[in-house]
């Protein structure tokens, strides 16, 4: 299994979930995931075997090597099946922030369960492994997204900006919201 250099763990568990560094086995599946789900991505049109060989080959295995990467991404495991990935996107070290990246099979049953076990264990890597001070994530409000929005406003990510009609979906505009947790409050929600 590969390491990242910036952690000192290789695995994180929870109820039977566990985060493992991203594996090259899985990018496949997540690239089926990624072209079946792009309504909710940045991602605005499908990407080949061969763009998801390319980008593994340049950047994914590229965060091996770094002491500080600007991405950690992990397989996200259930009974050690794959069934998402995601992680610290966009890593600032200075300002010790990173935005979370989280995306599940197509299969969406108990949704909220599994994103809950996700964060549980990226806050454990975000604010125990790397110190980080905040993390947030950015989400479009649509339909397919009031789940991930649930759980956010529920374990305590604070709203701290609405983009008003910021992207463009099936013919309409729709707004980009922008939740952030911060780790003074963390441990309140990890001990409940």
């Amino acid at each position: 299994m590969r390491k990242y250099k910036c952690l000192s763990n290789t695995e994180w568990s929870s109820n039977g979930y566990k985060l493992v560094p991203i594996r090259t086995e899985d990018k496949y599946e997540i690239l089926s995931w990624r072209n079946s789900q792009i309504e909710i991505l940045r991602q605005k049109e499908k990407i080949s075997k061969e763009q998801q060989d390319v980008y593994y080959a340049k950047v994914v295995d590229k965060l091996f090597e770094e002491e500080f990467p600007k991405q950690l991404l992990f397989s996200f495991l259930h009974d050690d099946v794959l069934i998402g990935y995601g992680g610290l996107v966009h890593i600032d070290w200075e300002s010790k922030n990173a935005e979370i990246s989280f995306l599940l099979e197509n299969n969406n049953n108990n949704f909220q369960l599994k994103f809950t076990e996700f964060l549980r264990m990226i806050f454990l890597i975000s604010f125990d492994e790397i110190n980080l001070k905040k993390n947030h994530t950015t989400v479009y409000n649509i339909e397919s997204r009031k789940q991930y929005i649930e759980v956010l406003e529920n374990i305590g990510f604070e709203k701290e900006a609405i983009l008003k009609n910021h992207m463009f979906f099936e013919k309409k505009y729709y707004d980009v919201l922008i939740y952030s947790y911060f780790n003074k409050i963390y441990e309140n929600w990890l001990t409940d």
